[in-house]
């Protein structure tokens, strides 16, 4: 063992002598599956920085606001602003308590954004136009829309991909810490991340009063969902475009980054789209985009619907359709308004509301689910329909999806989804630098 993993396993062994509790809220926990299922195959998608109100604003059936309420207590009417826009929002944990505002949700206007002298009126008062969006639309209203998906951590990109594999962002099991933040350098974002950065680099720990007390290396230890599957035999693998940056989680767990089961982590998304197509999907996949295609404020190209819908036809139009199941979300709300108040579990969850699409010949046809969900609700649909443990952290707390999903219902033939882009403009693309900071 290395010196550095015997730091951590001592670092973590005191981290572990903080006990986590927390009442089981009603309105999140939800029973498991009872109907025999026919999913073989499970891909998370996952996109960044976008709230319900913004990326899916006006969609048939769904709770979206016209309006907001700033800090004056004045009514904003919400404006258009285009998916590949200029300028960028923070979304730390101190802009989620500024926007959050104990309970009022009227701090929106108090986050601070990227945009020089430039900075538009109401500049977090914004919706995307439909004619940026339509394939998400389309797959909405196709398939199931969770409008009451929450966000697992109250802040950006980092904890955020450690939840969607994880249920957690904490440093340890047993422990009511979490890792709270991205990761910094030298007094600014450091943008890389995991357990082969150099020492100087940290993230921060929130403790059970919300403080941000604690930078620690960015290096953690505890079981994900790749661990449960591993132990039944199930194969998994988790597509991202830069091994050590912020967008990718399992570089924060030592004995995935160091072990093994590294060997999962492919730094190509376009390479589902080859895996797909020669019959090489795996049980569980995980699929994080590269920065032109993430929906990113001022760091994509608009290419994010396109991006989705290659992924979804791919799937549709193999094998895989009739035993498949695709969630795509988006990793927090950056920034922007969203007038739906979140349910507070802990000093750390639950998050603004963030879209959530689900796709399958099993999703009910133009569902708005109204259940509370996060992202650990798919960690624990994935349990459920493969019969494995609970992770015990906040799948715990989380339904499992069901409502979203017919499964006595004859698989609904597949249609391909029309987007501007398609899969060959991808396949075509080189590799692209690192992802932008999360704050750019």
């Amino acid at each position: 063992m290395s010196v550095r993993s015997i730091v951590i396993v001592l670092l973590l062994a005191f981290l572990g002598s903080f006990a986590f509790a927390g009442p089981q809220p009603a309105d999140l926990a939800g029973s498991r599956l009872t109907t025999s299922s026919p999913i073989q195959h499970v891909i998370i998608m996952m996109q960044e920085n976008r709230s319900t109100d913004n990326l899916f604003h006006g969609l048939k059936g769904a709770d979206t606001a016209d309006y907001g309420i700033n800090s004056k207590g004045k009514k904003i009417k919400l404006g258009p602003n285009p998916l590949a826009n200029n300028y960028t929002l923070n979304h730390y944990h101190p802009d989620f308590i500024h926007m959050y505002d104990n309970g009022r949700m009227d701090g929106a206007d108090l986050i601070p954004g990227d945009c020089g002298n430039h900075c538009p009126p109401n500049m977090q008062f914004k919706y995307v136009p439909l004619k940026d969006v339509q394939p998400y639309f389309d797959l909405a209203e196709q398939y199931a829309f969770g409008d009451r998906m929450f966000q697992s951590n109250q802040g950006p990109s980092y904890p955020a991909h450690q939840f969607i594999i994880a249920a957690t962002s904490a440093p340890a099991p047993d422990t009511s810490l979490f890792d709270g933040e991205d990761t910094f350098g030298i007094d600014k974002p450091a943008g890389h991340a995991g357990c082969g950065v150099p020492s100087y680099v940290y993230t921060i720990l929130i403790n059970e009063l919300g403080q941000e007390n604690m930078p620690v290396y960015p290096c953690f230890e505890h079981q994900t969902l790749m661990d449960l599957l591993e132990n039944q035999n199930l194969t998994w693998k988790y597509y991202t475009n830069t091994l050590s940056y912020i967008w990718t989680g399992p570089n924060v767990i030592d004995h995935i980054y160091h072990g093994k089961m590294w060997a999962n982590v492919i730094p190509s998304p376009k390479d589902v789209l080859n895996d797909i197509s020669k019959g090489k999907l795996s049980t569980v996949t995980w699929v994080i985009p590269t920065g032109s295609s993430s929906d990113h404020p001022h760091g994509n190209n608009g290419s994010g619907p396109s991006w989705i819908a290659s992924v979804v036809n791919a799937v549709g139009n193999s094998k895989y359709w009739n035993n498949t199941a695709i969630f795509v979300t988006w990793d927090d709300w950056g920034g922007w308004y969203d007038h739906v108040k979140p349910p507070i579990l802990n000093s750390y969850m639950y998050s603004f509301r963030v879209p959530l699409l689900v796709i399958s010949p099993y999703a009910k046809m133009g569902y708005v689910s109204e259940v509370n969900h996060d992202f650990s609700s798919i960690i624990k649909f994935v349990e459920t329909q493969f019969n494995l443990p609970s992770l015990g952290f906040g799948d715990v707390y989380s339904d499992d999806l069901s409502d979203c999903f017919d499964f006595g219902q004859k698989p609904r033939e597949f249609h391909t989804i029309q987007a501007p882009l398609h899969a060959d403009y991808f396949l075509r693309q080189p590799y692209e630098p690192p992802d932008p900071n999360d704050d750019d």
